[in-house]
């Protein structure tokens, strides 16, 4: 069994992705284009303290980590939490799902 491309667990796919294909993120390399004053002002600030003209996305997730940490935290603790709250709702859901298949079949 292995991983597809779209993130599902097939036999039949043939790619394989290795460790460091499942853990990147196209969204971190993309840079970052000012189109609102806050954007304007995360890129000359960020592009100065990391002395970089081109700055990403990653590169601002990186200096807000640094420089205002409580905000980055907060952040991260309540997509840890919807994301934990969400896995435990398809497990209910999952065991739900199989005790009616079960009873059905036993029927």
């Amino acid at each position: 069994m292995i991983m597809t491309t779209k993130g599902r667990f097939d036999m039949s796919e043939e790619k394989v992705l290795t460790e460091r294909e499942l853990h990147t993120n196209e969204t971190l390399a993309m840079p970052v284009h000012p189109d609102s004053d806050l954007k304007t002002y995360l890129v000359e600030y960020v592009g100065s303290r990391l002395e970089n003209e081109e700055v990403t996305v990653n590169m601002v997730a990186e200096v807000l980590a640094a420089d205002f940490p409580e905000f980055t935290y907060a952040f991260a603790e309540e997509n840890f939490l919807r994301g934990y709250k969400l896995g435990l709702d398809d497990a209910e859901r999952l065991l739900t799902t199989q005790a009616e298949t079960t009873t059905r079949t036993s029927d």
